[in-house]
């Protein structure tokens, strides 16, 4: 039985681990390295990785025994070199390859890793296009060259320089570094002028970099971008000094693999130094910490002086340390390590390549998804991977080389951008890229100045900046220009403002102006502007029109003059109505008016109907009463009675003026409202009320304040001139089938048709203000459309015609340049300078004064005072009517049913409802007085009653208490 037994647990263990499988962990685990060892990041490297392998092997807690081999190629700059090498370690059962060193290689040898499974992690291979959505086996273990020139962009615009040059050598990484760069600039408004390209690092020869540099002195640009390596880097400042280009007005800044030499080589050599003093760069942050600063402490042991050190050797120590981790858990998930042969290369695998010995590692991916899991701490800090396998919080150190070093002027990172303070520190606060949280350190810049360069020049090639002129035949007095012996030459408004404008830049600006048009006809502006696009001219200066199609092509300078399309038409001289008396107020304002003063006199009718006798009477003598609310004695004059009248003084108002008359100057009384009120005095008027006193009080106001405005009104309309025309403005000349004149040249044409859809068989072009005048008193045109300065010039000359309506659009004359022209910023900054210092107003007053007569437009408003005007007057006037009705029914009502005693019988329903609605009606018109008659007898009457009923109630009394004594006094007779 135990024998059987026994046979049934050997068989069972048998079928549990097949042939060939074994439960113990591998005594070695190979690690490639492809590195050109003969540079500073290779040498660095080889250091750190062996530091690293020395102390995972004496570590037991990681790989449990298990003998961590790392094979080192040295690739000697060649990318063949490098395939070699990684087909040697993929035929000899390596787990994964540390490198390549250049992007070159990692493109070509990912392929390999795909097919084999093998991954490839890389520390300088930072090509930002190496995806690992094409290349899943390829990972980058510092931030790639993305994150670097988002720092460098940001640096640009922190700055505030609008182009660069971009200085690169002509391989995958370089060129898709500065591919990523431009695409972060232009996120930033920003662009690359030029890129020049060198043949690859180190083939690069000085010829090479002085035929590109030379190129880049003859342009604007002054700020210069180099990406490339140590060797080629190095050769292009050196020609860069002899060619003056590290002095003053030049900016550089330089990628990592400055950095690495400032860190690396040290100390430099007196001519490096001298060559590259304020030159910025960056380097790869690595926050502080005690297992760094020990590491720090014993790199010129482990390096025995051979390479100084820096963040790459950080980065390599941390890759070999997250590799072994991955295999340790790959070891600790599936127990061992296997390869398969791959059955294709089987097949094609004979001769000498011998494919054949390539196999896939069946490891590979889930070892890949170990080292992407990576969770641990190492010398460069925190260690993981985001989704799209960018390092965890990229950040860069920013350095200026000065004369005995660098110093450190900032960080970048991409939590919160550019800063003085650590990345550390910001990782606790919310992140913050709002352009008054970045800051940097002052810079000491090429030639020792501290001052920020400009960051472009006029260029320095030989040739003057070409400036085109219109070559206007009409109104001279802005641009004109003749031809003499080949050479233009130009003057006017214009011409004068950007000379002016010139002399304020604080460079020179060596330019030529050429003229555009053939001197018979005024030039199209359009296509003037539009030659700066093609390169005919750098520049355009002139009148020229800032609209919206010439702003999507150039760049237009702050204007200096304002302008505008308006009208101008013939006008003739209006002639005096009989009915002049009614133009000062708008048909709705007169009606208002009237309805107010029937409304006032109904309240103050309703107000005074039951206490004022003179507001009783006949129901023809209240109409008139309500017209007139307050009527004069009988001796009054007529007029005076319809004057005292609609002035609607009351006595009460009078005596309390009188009271403060010898106040008058303390309350600001003017002396007319005071005589007007004595006036209306004499005339008898009376109002008893307070609440219509409070009516008439506002409702003066109002009426005086209508008066003035009235009077003032109708004093213009009878002496100032009138202008008549049948076109009031662009509404009317739209609107009409007449023809319409405009300047030859001028955006009027394309704007009248364009935008107001105006035929052009309606337009007429016209070509000098003679011809202007001409079209307008023949009536070839109804009117024309021009800009404002144009028109005011014309009308100083003739005065017969005038503008009519304000002006329909708005813009200003400016000098046009090429898109992100910063010629055309600092002119602006200059023409803001004329503006203020009163010397743009001194020019325009050379050229463009006033002559004969005044150009002032002519409104096509009615001179009428309209009712929006007062409307606030009559509100406040209506608000203290239905206030004071409001009160003085809530009286009525109270007194109502205080005195009014109810009926003995009631009726009803309805008929009870109208009976009490008559009787209020009744008790409202009844004058106070009856009614308090009425109440005085009736409480009288009362009385009285009251008075007899005690009587006899008290004689009653009495009768009952001499019948009481009389049975007393029989009681006592019987007893006796």
């Amino acid at each position: 039985m135990n024998l059987v037994w026994l046979l049934s647990i050997c068989v069972l263990y048998i079928g549990a681990f097949p042939e060939g499988a074994s439960t113990s962990r591998p005594d070695v685990v190979n690690v490639g390295a492809i590195f050109t060892f003969n540079t500073i990041n290779g040498k660095v490297a080889r250091v750190a990785m062996k530091a690293a392998e020395d102390d995972i092997n004496s570590n037991p807690n990681i790989l449990a025994g298990t003998n961590f081999s790392i094979l080192m190629h040295d690739s000697n700059f060649s990318g063949f070199l490098g395939i070699i090498g990684a087909l040697k370690y993929m035929g000899t059962d390596t787990v994964a390859i540390i490198g390549p060193q250049n992007a070159v290689m990692a493109h070509v040898l990912s392929h390999l890793a795909n097919e084999l499974h093998v991954p490839l992690l890389s520390f300088t291979a930072l090509d930002p296009t190496l995806s690992p959505l094409q290349y899943p086996y390829f990972v980058q273990t510092a931030p790639n060259d993305k994150f670097q020139m988002t720092a460098i962009a940001d640096m640009i615009s922190y700055f505030q320089w609008g182009e660069v040059v971009a200085v690169y050598s002509d391989d995958e990484q370089s060129r898709n570094g500065v591919t990523a760069l431009g695409d972060k600039l232009a996120e930033r408004r920003c662009r690359i002028a030029y890129k020049a390209a060198l043949p690859p690092d180190p083939t690069a020869t000085r010829s090479d970099v002085k035929d590109q540099l030379v190129k880049i002195q003859m342009m604007e640009a002054r700020v210069i971008v180099l990406h490339t390596f140590s060797r080629t880097g190095l050769l292009v400042f050196e020609e860069a000094r002899n060619l003056g280009m590290m002095e003053r007005g030049y900016v550089w800044i330089a990628t990592t693999w400055l950095s690495t030499i400032l860190d690396s080589v040290s100390p430099l050599s007196s001519k490096t130094a001298n060559t590259i003093q304020g030159v910025l760069t960056l380097r790869p942050h690595t926050p502080d910490s005690r297992r760094k600063s020990v590491f720090m402490s014993q790199w010129d042991k482990l390096s025995n002086g051979s390479i100084g050190f820096n963040p790459y050797g950080l980065y390599a120590y941390d890759t070999v340390w997250m590799l072994a981790h991955a295999v340790d858990l790959l070891l600790d998930q599936q127990g061992t390590i296997s390869f398969s042969n791959n059955s294709y290369l089987s097949r094609v695998g004979g001769g000498t390549l011998n494919l054949s010995s390539l196999s896939i590692f069946d490891g590979g991916k889930q070892l890949l998804n170990n080292i992407l899991q990576t969770n641990m701490t190492g010398l460069t800090g925190p260690i993981q991977f985001s989704p799209d396998r960018s390092p965890f919080r990229p950040s860069y150190d920013i350095l200026n080389v000065i004369e005995d070093g660098y110093k450190q002027i900032g960080y970048w990172s991409n939590y919160s951008g550019l800063s003085v303070v650590t990345p550390e520190t910001l990782y606790t606060r919310p992140p913050n890229r709002s352009s008054s949280s970045q800051n940097l350190y002052s810079v000491v810049w090429p030639g020792g100045t501290t001052e920020k360069p400009r960051g472009w020049v006029i260029p320095n090639n030989g040739r003057k900046l070409r400036i085109g002129v219109p070559n206007r035949v009409s109104y001279q007095d802005f641009v004109s220009g003749s031809r003499v012996n080949g050479t233009d030459t130009v003057q006017g408004y214009c011409i004068d403002v950007f000379l002016a404008a010139i002399k304020l830049l604080p460079y020179a600006v060596p330019y030529r102006f050429i003229l555009f048009g053939d001197g018979h006809k005024n030039p199209s502006y359009s296509e003037l502007v539009n030659m700066i696009t093609t390169d005919v001219f750098d520049a355009v200066i002139g009148d020229i029109a800032i609209v919206t199609n010439r702003t999507k092509i150039v760049d237009f300078t702050q204007p200096y003059i304002e302008s505008g399309l308006v009208v101008v038409a013939p006008v003739r001289k209006s002639n005096s109505s009989p009915w002049a008396f009614l133009q000062p107020f708008t048909p709705n304002m007169w009606a208002v008016t009237a309805a107010f003063f029937l409304i006032i006199g109904t309240v103050v009718w309703i107000l005074e109907h039951r206490i004022n006798d003179e507001f009783r009477g006949p129901p023809r003598k209240q109409l008139v009463t309500i017209l007139c609310p307050f009527p004069p004695n009988s001796g009054t004059d007529s007029l005076l009675s319809l004057v005292t009248c609609l002035s609607c003084s009351w006595e009460g108002f009078l005596v309390l003026i009188e009271q403060l008359s010898t106040v008058t100057e303390f309350f600001l009384i003017p002396y007319p409202i005071v005589s007007t009120l004595d006036f209306f005095k004499i005339s008898g008027e009376n109002t008893v009320s307070t609440l219509g006193r409070v009516v008439i009080i506002i409702w003066l106001c109002v009426v005086l304040i209508i008066n003035s405005s009235y009077t003032a009104s109708l004093t213009s309309i009878l002496t100032v001139q009138q202008l008549s025309s049948p076109i009031t403005g662009i509404d009317t000349l739209v609107t009409s089938n007449e023809r319409i004149g405009f300047q030859v040249g001028s955006f009027a044409e394309n704007y009248l048709t364009e935008q107001l859809n105006i035929p052009k068989s309606r337009l007429l072009a016209l070509g000098s203000p003679e011809e202007y005048a001409i079209a307008l008193k023949n009536r070839t045109v109804v009117a024309v459309v021009d800009e404002q300065p144009y028109i005011e010039l014309f009308l100083s000359d003739h005065c017969q015609f005038k503008i009519r309506g304000p002006e329909f659009t708005k813009s200003g004359w400016g000098f046009a340049f090429p898109r992100d022209s910063p010629l055309a910023i600092d002119l602006s900054t200059a023409i803001l300078t004329l503006s203020e210092n009163g010397e743009l107003q001194r020019i325009h007053k050379k050229w463009l004064s006033r002559k004969a007569c005044g150009s002032q437009a002519t409104s096509n408003e009615s001179d009428e005072l309209q009712l929006q005007s007062f409307w606030g007057l009559f509100l406040i006037s209506g608000a203290a009517c239905f206030i004071a009705l409001l009160l003085y029914f809530c009286s009525m009502i109270r007194q109502f049913s205080r005195h009014v005693p109810e009926e003995s019988h009631p009726s009803t329903g309805a008929s009870s409802r109208s009976t009490h609605l008559r009787t209020f009606i009744s008790f409202v018109d009844e004058k106070e007085e009856v009614y308090k008659s009425k109440s005085k007898r009736k409480r009288e009457h009362a009385l009285s009653d009251s008075h007899v009923k005690e009587d006899e109630t008290r004689n009653s009394s009495k009768r009952s208490q001499m019948g009481s004594s009389q049975q007393r006094h029989d009681s006592e007779i019987w007893i006796n």
